[in-house]
């Protein structure tokens, strides 16, 4: 069993939620429905999008929905974003230590793939466990512990990166330590939702302590 970082996409990887969030004001402005970044934030975030699009249009097609909602916001990511800061040096470091690297997300493949490029880490990654293609998507556990089976990391020496109440509760039942990520949420709120600690992003040097105590716990 080995030691692995593992890492949620939106928000964690990329700061993105403004984009999605404007796909879906826009998507919906023509139904009278108002979605400002409140609403996305407190109603949206990180839930999948077929339960998302399951409740905002009852008796609709919601793949349909989501395949559009998504290929609207591959538009507007374009082909180039930057990382979040500090994302290439724990990258470096992991490699250096010998330790997985895995990206556990509720976006659909075509995003994960793209988002990864856009940002030039496509090829950091050893694997890309996507929450659809599981029997269970975040909250359930079952995205993480499928990147821990791929990776035969042990999740008692393995480190988990999260933004939302929603994937912490997943990598958390997956028995990993979480970090949050502070992009959309406040240290209060990700704690409650099972953090053990929040960052503002990889260069925050609030990170070293955890960093260090893995390596210790994988010597």
């Amino acid at each position: 069993m080995t030691t692995a970082l593992l890492f949620d996409l939106d928000g964690t990887l990329i700061d993105s939620d403004s984009l999605h969030a404007q796909v879906f004001a826009e998507l919906f402005e023509p139904r009278g429905v108002k979605i400002d970044f409140a609403y996305y934030r407190d109603k949206l975030h990180g839930r999948l999008n077929f339960d998302i699009f399951s409740d905002l249009c009852p008796g609709e097609d919601a793949r349909s929905w989501s395949d559009h909602k998504e290929a609207e916001y591959r538009k507007l990511l374009g082909t180039g974003h930057p990382n979040m800061p500090g994302t290439l040096e724990l990258l470096d470091l992991a490699d250096e230590m010998g330790w997985a690297k895995g990206v556990v997300t509720n976006a659909p493949r075509d995003n994960g793939e793209a988002v990864l490029a856009a940002l030039g880490i496509a090829d950091r990654f050893d694997t890309l466990v996507i929450g659809d293609e599981c029997s269970r998507g975040k909250p359930d556990p079952e995205p993480y512990l499928e990147g821990l089976r791929r990776l035969n990391a042990d999740a008692a020496v393995s480190l988990a990166f999260e933004d939302s109440p929603t994937g912490i509760r997943s990598a958390v039942g997956a028995g990993l330590k979480t970090i949050g990520i502070r992009t959309m949420l406040s240290d209060a709120a990700l704690r409650e939702a099972g953090a053990s600690a929040s960052v503002e992003d990889y260069a925050d040097p609030a990170l070293k302590h955890h960093i260090d105590q893995l390596k210790g716990l994988a010597a």
